[in-house]
């Protein structure tokens, strides 16, 4: 993917850092939940567990949040320099790495770095680490 600096606009993106961190903290406050993706969505594929309303409703607003956006706003060029196999490879490698991890970004590098937790500290440093090895070695060891 490519990042089109000319036009990137500061001010957005703090602006969506803020209601990703209110949500967080909303959530955490209010119902005592991690606002970790993964969470939420392993908790849905388990039936009758208490909570799954919620649950519906927070993967809903990450799906029609998007679809609200392009609404109102022309849809951002995108360019995706990978095929479908390193797509699906990748999201298997980023599902398999969240199980092992515990969570996944935005539970350890949202959540997790806001309460101070040494356990999200640490998983955020193994998967920006393991993004930039990967990235170097994709890019400048094996010339993908």
């Amino acid at each position: 993917m490519t990042v089109d600096w000319v036009s990137f606009t500061p001010w957005s993106a703090l602006i969506g850092g803020v209601m990703i961190g209110l949500a967080a903290a909303l959530l955490v406050v209010f119902n005592g939940r991690i606002a970790g993706i993964s969470g939420m969505l392993g908790g849905l594929l388990t039936p009758r567990q208490a909570g799954n309303a919620e649950r519906f409703l927070f993967v809903l607003g990450l799906l029609l949040a998007p679809l609200i956006y392009w609404v109102v706003h022309s849809r951002p060029t995108m360019v995706i320099e990978a095929g479908p196999v390193a797509l699906v490879v990748a999201g298997l490698l980023v599902g398999f790495g969240s199980r092992l991890g515990s969570g996944c970004t935005s539970g350890h590098g949202v959540c997790g770095l806001a309460r101070l937790s040494l356990r999200g500290f640490v998983a955020t440093l193994a998967f920006m680490g393991a993004g930039f090895v990967s990235v170097f070695l994709l890019r400048h060891v094996w010339g993908g």
